[in-house]
């Protein structure tokens, strides 16, 4: 049975090569940025774990911003504690895992702790490829994004709360 818990620091590696199978090297967060998002995203960066193995992972930042914006992505980005809004950096299942519902149920623990914070929406962005999922977990597509990251094209998908 999968349990979800606040990442450890001794799990770097494991979700460094968890984000690494699923998004190109232009895209995927850095060794070095993990280790910052762990040490500050400390409420919002949970894990799914299964016999003593990370299947999965979320990562959000609790800003005032309503979208995802490039700086979120930047080592040295800091979360906003008295922020309304939680903007997802990362959503990853482990190749040998994926279509087993881990991301959906990644999404709806992060947003139970969001209503504990007083959260009033959650946003993320993705590629058009991922829009219907996101819209199957009831997250409605904004339109795109003006995020530059990675050169790709990106959507605002926001759920409120």
């Amino acid at each position: 049975m999968i349990e979800f818990k606040k990442v450890c620091p001794e799990e770097i590696d494991a979700i460094v090569r968890i984000e690494q199978s699923g998004f190109t090297p232009e895209e995927a967060g850095s060794k070095a940025t993990f280790i910052e998002r762990i040490k500050n995203f400390s409420e919002t960066f949970w894990v799914a774990v299964e016999d003593d193995e990370i299947r999965g992972f979320i990562c959000a930042i609790r800003t005032n911003a309503r979208y995802v914006e490039d700086w979120m992505y930047e080592v040295q980005a800091k979360p906003d504690d008295s922020g309304k809004y939680l903007n997802v950096l990362s959503v990853a299942v482990a190749p040998e895992y994926r279509g087993n519902h881990i991301g959906s149920d990644l999404l709806i623990n992060l947003e139970k702790i969001a209503k504990k914070l007083g959260i009033d929406g959650i946003s993320l962005t993705c590629l058009e490829s991922k829009v219907g999922f996101y819209e199957k977990n009831g997250y409605s597509n904004k339109g795109k994004s003006s995020s530059e990251h990675a050169g790709e094209i990106w959507y605002n998908m926001e759920k409120e709360l």
